[in-house]
């Protein structure tokens, strides 16, 4: 695509799309800008400036076809499409993650698990074998890779994301306690859940004030 959308539109497709999905459940056919900002609280100007970055996908005076801007909005965000995921560090935190089933419904394809803790070797979590690390430029070359999830400690994120480059896997979903912004090659999103927590600290505060 040509034009570049910006990360806040970005942000906000997800949020789209789950909220059509919720609508295509309750059997809704069509809604009006009006009637989904009503529901997302977004602006109805904000939620027809976001879509027409893509092209629109709405009818004056019929609004949108519910099943039709969901379907639109999953091609966008490459939902049409299976990504294959590896996760690396296999403490809770990854294995919350290879146990979410919501994923792949979504397309998101849990596919390996690594650690380097011997202990976790051969044990199963969904089925899925836990390997060792070493063992991941063999498993790269026979399985198709798309996305690393790295939920291993910072000390090892940015030596582990450089190894991953370099076997040709290009998209990272770090929860690290670090950002990973400068791997050659890459595209990363860094996941820090205590930043949200924190947010939501601040709006306690702030709530009665």
């Amino acid at each position: 695509m040509e034009k570049e959308i910006s990360q806040a539109v970005i942000r906000r497709m997800p949020r789209y799309y789950r909220y059509l999905g919720e609508l295509l459940d309750a059997g809704v056919e069509r809604i009006s800008s009006n009637e989904l900002s009503s529901c997302m609280h977004v602006t109805a100007s904000q939620i027809r400036q976001d879509l027409n970055n893509f092209g629109g996908f709405g009818q004056q005076g019929y609004g949108y076809n519910v099943q039709y801007l969901y379907d639109e909005i999953g091609k966008i965000l490459g939902l049409n499409e299976t990504h294959n995921v590896i996760v690396i560090g296999i403490g809770n935190l990854g294995q919350a993650i290879a146990n979410y089933v919501k994923f792949e419904k979504l397309g998101f394809k849990i596919v390996g698990l690594f650690d380097v803790n011997p202990a976790l070797k051969g044990k199963e979590v969904r089925d899925i074998p836990i390997r060792m690390l070493e063992e991941l430029p063999e498993f790269v070359k026979t399985t198709r890779v798309d996305i690393a999830a790295l939920t291993l400690p910072k000390q090892n994120a940015e030596a582990t994301a450089a190894q991953l480059s370099s076997l040709g896997v290009h998209a990272i979903w770090n929860f690290a306690h670090v950002d990973l912004d400068d791997v050659e090659d890459m595209v990363v999103e860094n996941v820090h859940l205590s930043d949200s927590l924190m947010q939501l600290s601040y709006n306690i505060a702030n709530h009665k004030k």
